[in-house]
Formats: structure tokens, C-alpha cells, sequence
């Protein structure tokens, strides 16, 4: 590279444009630098610099915004357009680099050195390959039909391999970034072999462009505007390697079926649905089905499983640390853990946790599942009435899905989790099927190690599932399904018990969840004790930890408030705090009372106390029964009304007793729906009570099925209705003697506090519950 002395000349800036020596074109000029830059040099010698914008988007360049390299030019001609811009005709002259700038307030000037091109010493190199570039060049404007024929003779014309490469990158689709580079570049050997390799290139990609539309033309003949464009961009990507297009998709469908780990049957149908899949056009309706088919079978563990943690130490300890009390559910766990630990084999037992709500059967599965280090998976069978729910959609179905079996495994990721199926006592059937029936293949031990899915269309093993269940009230579960499960019952908290939790479990949790902590609020055992019996009356312990929620909320305001710095609530506080007590604790009468006797129910909700009144009053024998009695209660009232009248002398009352008086029992609590057969000797006591005038008994409480001739026949419920009686302040209880071998469930805190009195008859019912006149 030779320079030749630096001269002075106005500079005028390019933005997407670049001129090259020898190159003759017209130019719009109209930024206002621009402007004086061409009139200074109109008045000088008409010569100036051309040099190209780094970036595009800069509308005033400064010094750092051109290419130090440019064109040194000649203005030929310039004419001033209407709208106020300026074209000019300029012929590029020769390569200059930018020395340093002299002006830049009204325009641009420049002290710049020539730079002259620099030869070989043997110039038959240079020859041969402008000669070279001439084929390729021909060759280019052959394929490309865009550069002019006139252009090629006028090219072919030029002895001189500096011009021949200037003039040949003046018509090449080039970047101005690669036009630059070209001109920067002084050596002409440099320059041409740099244009070789352009012409090289784009003849190559004006190939493959010839090519794919040869290919897309031959479908054209058949398709519509869309699948030509589609086709484009398939032959594209299959010439670029790209995997994005339907190929790669099939590839990575291929590379999860082989890495799923399927059964040789499922694996045979995931091939045949993913060679459909690559036949068929993207645009059919099917094509997304079949996919959407494929990744679900891909998805399911088949195989996968996660190792089991059969440590009996440990698990006791976990349940222990996550509930307090449930030592015969805790009891069963720890039996299923030892039996799978010596065998290793046993198949998932399906385990119903029965009782009333708030009394922790969910987070008990959850504590399972912790012990056992499984997944653990939580499906909501309320309200689910669609058979398809559980067995899942056919695929002839828009929006077919897998059932909610199938979509919990998914979720589940092992074929092993413990699956919890809540509320199982609420599905309900109608027209679009039974869904318990559903249920009875998949908790089946002996069936569900080939679960057949509708979506999924082969079978899917199961028994290695942990299935546990739960249900408020197991009488509405069928009796198929009911058969298939092993109930636990887990009847309630005894007082002690829920205080326990409320103190350990419930009040830590609010105090996290409130921001509290122990130093700023307390509630002493006495107070905790009174808010269980005065503001709760429920089996469970959620409305305990309600008010609890409650309690450390009215703390907060006050500590917030500034209005205490730490609260301490005591049996005479609580009241502050709560407001007035909502339940009564202790007898459930205050006193004796004629024709009232308490009977003890059982409901979804637990045990609960039962009042049953009867009111004479004088008319023709008439029976009513009111406080929205079942037909199994009113059946059971009947029975009782016939039993005393047949008995009436023997019991001390007028044998025509029906005949003068009308009789109406009623059981309050109108609005809540009562039924069942054990409020029948409770029923022929307060009966009569009301006849013979003999008080019952405030502190007894009964429950038994009665007969026409006055037997007691067992009922079940007898835990809850326990618990229930401890609650209410009861201290006797008479049952059937047939249930004497169900004392052994009631815990022992609760024994304690009551009197059993077994009978078999009638007659002994009312030796202890009615009290005689003095």
C-alpha cells in the first residue's frame, strides 16, 4: 500500500449506500451537513469524500459513526429536487482513508491520503484470476436473471484487474459491512479471490433456490397456494439441516418412544400411530390428535418406579411428628410395612379412611406417602357423575383426554405412588354413566394390574399403587365398591386429644401464618380447654383451628395497634376475644323433664346429641310426626307407639289412652333431615314418660333399636355417638347389649367420664332412664 500526500476535501456521509471507484451514480441528498458539504465542494474542485454510515439508524453521524475508509469522488452533476433534497451525479475516483476531521460544525471535512492499489509482482496470477472470476460472474448473471447483459459486456471489455473487481462488487447482493470490506481491501489478488468466494456462493444458493422450486412446482400442479409455501419451507429446512420442521418432530416423537421404557404391545402401537403421523399432512385434523395421542403414551411411566423406604421406626415416627392419636390407622400403615419389608411382593392394598370431616383423613395419606417416600397423588371425587372421568375419553371424541386414573400416574411419574381418592362417598350417577362402577376395576387387587383406559387403548398395570380412599359416610358408598376396601374408621378427638393438637400442631401453624410469635401471644392450657368446649362442638378440628385463626388475628390488630406489646389470653380473656360463648357445655337438660328423653345419632358430621320431645294433648288418638323424620325414624316411632299401647296396663297406663289424647313427636332441629332405626327406644321413652308422668333422667342418653315386643336390637356408630354424649355433658349411656363388644373403640379418656348400661330390653331402659315419682 502506497499514500500519496494528504489533501483537504468536504466529506459527505452514506447511510445503506457505498461507492466504488470507477462507479458512476446518482445520489439524493438531504440532511443539512450533507447539503454544504456538496455546495463546498461545488465551489472548490467539485471533488469529494464518500464514505458509508457504521449504523443505519443514526440520522446525525458524528466522527465514530463512518468507516475510516471511503471513495474519493467527483460531482458530475447536481440538480435541487422540489421538495428541497439535492440529487447529484458522482463517479467514484479512487480508495481514501480519513486522516483526521478539520470541520464538523457546518459540515463535514476531511484531511485524507489516497490509497492506491497494491499489485503482484506477477501479474499472470492476478490475470488468471480475474479470468476465473469473469466465468464465475457469467455464470452468476446467468442464474440470477438480475444484472443486465449490457452490464457483462462492459465488464468483459476491462483489461485492468483493480477496476474488474471494483466494477464486479458493484453489482453483487452484498451488505454494506462486505461492500466496505472489499474496499479496504488495496490488494487487488485479496479482492479478487474474496469475490471468487462470493460468486462461488451465491451461485450455490441460486442453485438450491432453483432446486427448491423445481421441487415445490412439481406438488404446485396438485396443491393450493398454502401447501406450496409449506413445501418451500420443508425443502428448506431439510437442505439446512433445520429440525424444527414436521421431520424433527417426528424425530424427537421417535426418541421418547424408544427412551419410555413401553411394553412390547404398547411400543408396537406407538410406532404404528407415529408412522401415520409422518404420512399425514400437517394440516389434517388428525395430525394434532394422533400427536397429542403419542405424547401421552410417552408421558406415563410404564416402568418407572421410586424405591421404597420400609423402615418401621421411621414411618411411626413421621406419623407421629403429622397427627396426634389415630393409633389403629397409624397401626394399619405400620402392618402394611412390615408385610411388604418380609415378603417384598405384596400387592397395594386399597385402604378406606371413613369419618367425619376435619378429622384429618387427607393429610393422613399425605403422612403415608411422606413415610413411605412414594409420590404422592390427590384426585377429588366429588361431584364426578361422567363414567369418562375415571376410564377416560375414546379418541373419536374432540377433546378426548385420559381419565383421572390415568392423569394422576402421569402426574405421579412412578408406577408405585400412593394415590389418594378423595370423598368417594360423593360421586353420584346419571345418564353419562356410573362412575363407582367405574371404580370397581381400578380397586380391584385382583384386576387392576390391567387397567384399560378409553384414551389410551392398552392396559395399564396398577397394582403396585398404594389406593387409599376417604368418605364421610361409607353407607352411600355401593356396596361392590364398599366390598373391595378395607374400612378404617377414624371416629373423632376426644377433649384431650383435640387440646393436644390445638397446643402441638394447630396453634404453631396460626402463629406462622400471623406473623406471631410465642413471645408476643399465648393462650394458656385452662383457656385453650374452654375454647374447645364453649366455641366448638364438632368431630374434627377445623373449626378449632377457625377460632384459633381467630384469636391470632384480634392479636395482631392489638399488638399492630401499639395497644399491647404482648397478649396472654386466659379463661376470664377468651370471651373478649370471641364474644360470647356459641355452645352450652355440661347437661344437655338442666333439669329432669317429662316426655324429653336424649337420644344419641350418628351423622356424616360424627356423633351429635339428639332431643326427642312428645306432647299430649287431649283429642281422638291422633299420631303426628314432625322435625323432618326419614321413613326408617317414623317407622321406628310407629313401632314405639305400639309397643306402649300394648303394653299400657303393664307400663301403669288407661288402656284407652290412644282414644282420648292426640300425640305429637317431635324431634327438634326441624330443618336437618333425620332417619335410621336407633332413636327407637329413645322414641318409647319420652313416650312414655309423657303418659306415665315420670321425669327422664337430665344425665342418661340412649340409642338402640326397639321391636314390637320390646327387644333392643344393636346399632352401629356407638364410638361417635360416645364422643358425642362426653361433649354434651352426658354421664350415662344405655346401649344394646349386642354392642358391649364395641366399648373396647371408644378411648379410654372418654370411658371414663361415662356410665355404660348394656340392656337387652325395653323394660330395663326405663328402670334406668326414668325416674319414679314420689
Amino acid at each position: 500500500m502506497t499514500e500519496s500526500n494528504n489533501r483537504t476535501i468536504p466529506l459527505l456521509p452514506l447511510r445503506g449506500l457505498l461507492v466504488f471507484p470507477t462507479m458512476v451514480l446518482h445520489l439524493d441528498v438531504g440532511r443539512d451537513k450533507s447539503v454544504q458539504a456538496l455546495e463546498q465542494a461545488m465551489v472548490e474542485d467539485s471533488e469529494i469524500l464518500l464514505t458509508s454510515q457504521v449504523d443505519l439508524s443514526v440520522d446525525e453521524p458524528g466522527a465514530d459513526d463512518m468507516y475510516q475508509v471511503g471513495t474519493m469522488a467527483k460531482v458530475k452533476q447536481m440538480l435541487k429536487l422540489p421538495n428541497g433534497t439535492i440529487r447529484v451525479l458522482v463517479e467514484g475516483l479512487e480508495r481514501a482513508k480519513i486522516e483526521r476531521f478539520t470541520q464538523k460544525e457546518e459540515y463535514f471535512q476531511v484531511e485524507m491520503s489516497i490509497l492506491s492499489n497494491v499489485e503482484e509482482s506477477n501479474p499472470s496470477e492476478e490475470l488468471a484470476l480475474m479470468r476465473n472470476a469473469l466465468e464465475q460472474f457469467e455464470e452468476y448473471i446467468r442464474l440470477s436473471k438480475k444484472v443486465s447483459k449490457e452490464t457483462l459486456q462492459s465488464v468483459q471489455d476491462i483489461a485492468e484487474p483493480g477496476r474488474f473487481a471494483d466494477i464486479v462488487s458493484s453489482h453483487l447482493p452484498l451488505k454494506v459491512a462486505e461492500k466496505q470490506e472489499l474496499l479496504e481491501t488495496v490488494s487487488v489478488k485479496k479482492r479478487l479471490q474474496r469475490i471468487l468466494d462470493i460468486l462461488n456462493n451465491e451461485k450455490e444458493v441460486l442453485g438450491l433456490e432453483q432446486k427448491i422450486g423445481q421441487t415445490v412446482k412439481k406438488s404446485m400442479e396438485k396443491t393450493q397456494k398454502e401447501y406450496y409455501l409449506r413445501e418451500q419451507m420443508k425443502a428448506i429446512q431439510k437442505e439446512l439441516g433445520d429440525k424444527d420442521g414436521k421431520d424433527g418432530e417426528v424425530g424427537e416423537l421417535r426418541e421418547k418412544i424408544e427412551q419410555s421404557d413401553m411394553p412390547d404391545q404398547v411400543l408396537t402401537k406407538a410406532y404404528k400411530e407415529l408412522d401415520r403421523y409422518e404420512k399425514m399432512p400437517s394440516t389434517a385434523a388428525e395430525s394434532s390428535v394422533i400427536r397429542t395421542y403419542i405424547e401421552w403414551l410417552t408421558s406415563i411411566p410404564w416402568k418407572e418406579e421410586t424405591p421404597d423406604r420400609l423402615d418401621v421406626n421411621h414411618a411411626q415416627k413421621i406419623l407421629d411428628e403429622d397427627h396426634y392419636g389415630l393409633e389403629k390407622v397409624k397401626e394399619r400403615v405400620l402392618e402394611h410395612l412390615a408385610v411388604q419389608e418380609l415378603t417384598n411382593s405384596l400387592k397395594g392394598p386399597i385402604l378406606c379412611l371413613s369419618g367425619p370431616p376435619g378429622v384429618g383423613k387427607t393429610s393422613l395419606a399425605k403422612s403415608i406417602a411422606r413415610a413411605l417416600e412414594r409420590k404422592f397423588v390427590r384426585v377429588s371425587l366429588g361431584g364426578v357423575r361422567d363414567e369418562a372421568e375415571i376410564r377416560g375419553h375414546r379418541r373419536t371424541y374432540v377433546g378426548a383426554m385420559p381419565g383421572r386414573i390415568i392423569q394422576g400416574m402421569n402426574k405421579a411419574g412412578s408406577t408405585n405412588p400412593v394415590f389418594l381418592l378423595d370423598e368417594i362417598d360423593k360421586m353420584a350417577s346419571d345418564f353419562r354413566g356410573d362412575p363407582s362402577s367405574a371404580m370397581l376395576e381400578v380397586l380391584d387387587p385382583e384386576q387392576n394390574n390391567s387397567f384399560s383406559d378409553h384414551y389410551i387403548e392398552e392396559t395399564y398395570d396398577l397394582s403396585k399403587v398404594l389406593f387409599i380412599t376417604t368418605a364421610n359416610n361409607i353407607s352411600a358408598i355401593p356396596g361392590p365398591l364398599l366390598d373391595r376396601m378395607e374400612i378404617i374408621p377414624i371416629a373423632g378427638y376426644t377433649e384431650l386429644e383435640k387440646e393436644r393438637i390445638a397446643i402441638d400442631y394447630l396453634f404453631p401453624k396460626q402463629l406462622e401464618a400471623h406473623g406471631l410469635t410465642k413471645s408476643k401471644l399465648q393462650i394458656k392450657d385452662d383457656s385453650m380447654m374452654k375454647l374447645i368446649r364453649y366455641y366448638t362442638r364438632e368431630a374434627g378440628v377445623r373449626s378449632l383451628e377457625r377460632e384459633i385463626a381467630k384469636v391470632c388475628r384480634k392479636a395482631a390488630k392489638k399488638i399492630v395497634a401499639g395497644e399491647k406489646k404482648r397478649v396472654v389470653v386466659t379463661e376470664n380473656t377468651i370471651e373478649e376475644m370471641l364474644g360470647r360463648p356459641k355452645f352450652r357445655y355440661g347437661q344437655a337438660e338442666i333439669e329432669n323433664q317429662v316426655g324429653t328423653a336424649m337420644g344419641l345419632a350418628y351423622t356424616t358430621a360424627g356423633g351429635t346429641v339428639l332431643s326427642i320431645e312428645v306432647s299430649l294433648a287431649k283429642g281422638k288418638g291422633d299420631l303426628s310426626l314432625t322435625g323432618k323424620l326419614g321413613d326408617v325414624m317414623k317407622e321406628s316411632a310407629r313401632a314405639a307407639f305400639s309397643y306402649t299401647r300394648a303394653n299400657a296396663e303393664q307400663l301403669g297406663i288407661s288402656p284407652d289412652f290412644y282414644k282420648e289424647y292426640d300425640i305429637h313427636i317431635h324431634v327438634p332441629e326441624g330443618a336437618t333431615p333425620k332417619d335410621g332405626p336407633s332413636a327407637g327406644i329413645t322414641i318409647a321413652t319420652a313416650l312414655i314418660s309423657a303418659f306415665t308422668g315420670k321425669p327422664v333422667k337430665k344425665e342418661v342418653g340412649m340409642t338402640g333399636e326397639i321391636t314390637l315386643r320390646g327387644r333392643v336390637l344393636p346399632i352401629g356408630g356407638l364410638k361417635e355417638k360416645a364422643m358425642s354424649a362426653h361433649r354434651a355433658g352426658l354421664t350415662t349411656i344405655i346401649i344394646p347389649k349386642d354392642n358391649e363388644k364395641d366399648l373396647e373403640d371408644i378411648p379410654e379418656s372418654v370411658r371414663k367420664g361415662l356410665t355404660f348400661i348394656p340392656v337387652s330390653q325395653l323394660d330395663e331402659v326405663l328402670e334406668h332412664a326414668l325416674e319414679e315419682k314420689e
